[in-house]
């Protein structure tokens, strides 16, 4: 092969990889879906659930670490279509539910009375999921807990002031002596 043939091979070669490359790209779509979307008052409605499950003691509460916020970005952006239903349901159920036991809604309501109100409703989904087939949809409430732990947990309010954090923890040391009232640790 002579230099010629070997440039002309190349040019072929590169040129079909930028064409193919094209091509391709080209046929991506992105998928556009309404999906759900989220008020302000919505934002507020669940850092108020999530202040309530993660009220601030000595430590920040789940308010301080935008939990509400936190929520609606993994229901648009993480849950499926039928989980987002059941998700923006369960929030007027709640403040329903609220309204049937206390003649107010959920934000209307003393932090002692969103307390009670959520304790029965942590009781119905916990024996709803004990008793839940595998294609029976996931509780509300039990998705709105989750959220709120998760959040808040792994919120930098959460992380550094309720667990222990360490940014650059060193070594590894697999036994640690505990003392009772240590905080768990984040990292």
């Amino acid at each position: 092969m002579n230099r010629r043939e070997a440039i002309s091979s190349v040019a072929l070669l590169l040129g079909g990889t930028i064409l193919g490359a094209e091509a391709f790209l080209s046929g991506c779509k992105t998928k556009t879906e309404a999906g759900v979307s989220f008020a302000a008052n919505d934002i507020s409605f669940l850092d108020e659930v999530a202040e309530t499950i993660l009220p601030a003691t000595g430590t920040p509460g789940a308010k301080a670490a935008k939990v509400g916020e936190f929520m609606t970005v993994m229901v648009k952006d993480c849950y499926e279509a039928k989980d987002q239903t059941i998700f923006m349901e369960g929030m007027k159920k709640l403040d329903e539910a609220c309204k049937a036991k206390n003649s107010k809604s959920f934000m209307d309501c003393s932090p002692a009375q969103r307390h009670d109100f959520l304790v029965e409703l942590d009781a119905e989904a916990k024996a709803y999921q004990k008793n839940k087939k595998k294609e029976d949809p996931n509780h509300y409430f039990r998705m709105m807990k989750e959220l709120t732990l998760t959040g808040y947990f792994t919120s930098e309010v959460g992380a550094t002031k309720a667990l222990r954090y360490v940014a650059v923890p060193g070594k590894y040391e697999g036994c640690i002596d505990y003392k009772k009232g240590d905080k768990a640790w984040a990292t």
